[in-house]
């Protein structure tokens, strides 16, 4: 052909090979991720044959990671940020100095200077976002508590690395002698001022001007267009703050799926990027493949296996140790310890610089590429032992089983409430956006009720301001007999998202056969499954669904006469 039909040639190969082997991968049990990862491999330098343009690829890949950060950022609230903010800003921060510790002694072992070792631990600190949520995806845990912890984590890790990667120019030049302190605090407040004012101008303009401009394309009835408008947002927020701001195209797009999150139209705004989200993912796995060679296996095993041991299990004790230090459940722990325990985006963009800074050794950008594919192929796996593990622990060390909430004083009700507040009252399953305009409906109208919720910082200010609260899992039974089930006129289930909830209201229904249920659903078929269940009224929605089951449980609580 007359003209470069590079981009072609590149897409339809990376796609092509992996659904291939993303099929072989599927029929041994493997992850499809490992039939990704070798697509990349078959297609990249390090192999005969065909060799597909890395630059090319590592540009798609991007694209994959800002409509995935943009598709999590339309599900995860600033409050669900900072309801996460008592574990993910410290166990980030503990993470990446453990991390950079290990990974620069091992380095200082190998003779390596300072420098190098500082930036290769780092290279080792930081988690990939792509492999991060498609885990949580798979595993239907990207909502829950769980899934927030893990990626408000992710977001505190990407904002150091957007500094690192400011910072080490600076220190380049100081090595050199071109940069005294006073130039690297300047930098360091220069970085700082412009991520502030990303932040401020997102949630000072963004959220006013993103959801209007949503709305205005709807209303032409256009389905192309309302998709062309949702990919234009994620990828040209991502970009200008990239390219004004100096953040990363990860954390643009999902400032930007977050403004967007309180839009009418959000819902639908996930389903129509949801397409392409995939389908660029699936790239970045395959330009990760494309950047290893598997030369390095034979030539330095050793050093890879101290290198991936850091990354699989040094981050992943790290974090569940913080975990448990801050007194999580053993399983939250150990979720958020294996959606850590692998290397990705930020880890090559690190290495890069740092070669050609001259700050770290090419072997050191070899044996991180080499981490990250291993430690990817790996995730999956991880995720897998998380339920086995906990149920290992649970059955054989009641000590360790403790670390399950059920002796922490959050999740029993304090005996200083009185027992006509637990006496015919509601018992509200989730204190999210629907939960708290709920909560907020019912002590409007002095209709005692008890909140049950997983997060700590929720039920912590809950009973700051004194209304009842329980943590704990409500699809247990005893979270459900602290919030006094059994007594209790109503339940309300108001976050499905992690829970099953037919379960739970079989558990509350033989606690308490007489009980009254009602259910937020998300969709309609769904809401259709479980009214024929027989659970109870179930409702779709948000706003209008956060009044309408509040008027049926003021009618219900009235009619029953409960205490004001």
């Amino acid at each position: 052909m007359p003209h470069d039909i590079s981009l072609i040639a590149t897409i339809a190969a990376a796609f092509g090979l992996a659904c291939i082997l993303g099929i072989v991968a599927a029929r041994l049990k493997l992850p499809p991720i490992v039939g990704y990862l070798l697509a990349g491999i078959a297609i990249g330098p390090a192999t005969p044959g065909f060799v597909a343009d890395i630059g090319l690829a590592a540009q798609l890949a991007e694209i994959g990671v800002m409509l995935l950060m943009f598709g999590v950022g339309l599900h995860f609230s600033l409050d669900d940020l900072m309801s996460v903010k008592r574990i993910a800003i410290p166990g980030a921060i503990v993470q990446i100095v453990v991390a950079t510790a290990l990974g620069g002694a091992l380095a200082t072992a190998w003779g390596w200077n300072w420098p190098a070792a500082l930036i290769f631990g780092l290279c080792l600190s930081v988690a990939s976002t792509v492999v991060l949520l498609k885990a949580l995806e798979a595993r239907g845990v990207l909502e829950s508590v769980n899934g927030q912890i893990a990626v408000g984590w992710l977001i505190v890790e990407d904002l150091v690395m957007v500094l690192v990667l400011v910072l080490m120019p600076v220190l380049a030049q100081f090595l050199a002698g071109g940069t005294d302190a006073v130039g690297i605090a300047a930098r360091v407040g220069l970085t700082l001022a412009k991520v502030t004012a990303f932040v401020v101008l997102m949630l000072v303009v963004g959220k006013r001007v993103l959801p209007a401009l949503l709305w205005i394309v709807a209303k032409t009835g256009s389905r192309e267009l309302f998709t062309l408008a949702v990919i234009a947002v994620a990828i040209g927020v991502a970009f200008g703050a990239a390219k004004l701001f100096d953040v990363s195209f990860a954390l643009g797009a999902f400032f930007a799926g977050m403004m967007l999150r309180n839009s009418e139209y959000a819902h639908r705004a996930a389903e129509e990027s949801l397409p392409l989200r995939d389908a660029f993912a699936v790239l970045f796995f395959v330009s990760v493949g494309m950047l290893f060679d598997p030369a390095v296996l034979l030539a330095e095993p050793a050093k890879l296996a101290w290198v991936l041991g850091i990354v699989v299990i040094g981050k992943t004790l790290a974090a569940v140790s913080l975990a448990l230090l801050l007194r999580y459940p053993l399983n939250t722990a150990l979720t958020v310890g294996a959606s850590l325990a692998q290397i990705g985006e930020f880890s090559f963009i690190v290495a890069a610089l740092g070669v050609a800074l001259g700050l770290l050794p090419v072997q050191g950008q070899s044996l991180v590429l080499a981490a990250a594919l291993l430690s990817i192929a790996l995730n999956p796996l991880m995720f897998k032992v998380v339920d086995p593990v906990c149920r290992m622990v649970a059955a054989r060390s009641p000590r360790a089983a403790r670390f399950d909430s059920n002796d922490d004083p959050l999740s029993q009700l304090p005996e200083s409430v009185a027992s006509d507040r637990v006496t015919h009252h509601v018992v509200l399953v989730g204190h999210g956006r629907v939960g708290r305009r709920l909560s907020a409906a019912l002590s409007q109208h002095a209709i005692e009720h008890v909140v049950v919720d997983l997060k700590r910082e929720q039920i912590e200010s809950l009973r700051q301001r004194g209304q009842p609260a329980v943590l704990g899992d409500a699809g247990a039974a005893e979270t459900l007999i602290q919030a006094h089930i059994a007594r209790a006129a109503l339940l309300i289930i108001a976050k499905p998202d992690s829970i099953d909830v037919l379960k739970m209201a079989d558990i509350a229904r033989q606690l308490n056969p007489g009980i009254k249920i009602l259910v937020r659903s998300h969709d309609d078929e769904e809401a259709r499954l479980l009214e024929e269940s027989g659970l109870g009224q179930v409702f779709v929605g948000e706003e209008a669904l956060a009044r309408a089951m509040a008027d049926v449980a003021l009618t219900q609580m009235q009619g029953l006469g409960a205490r004001a």
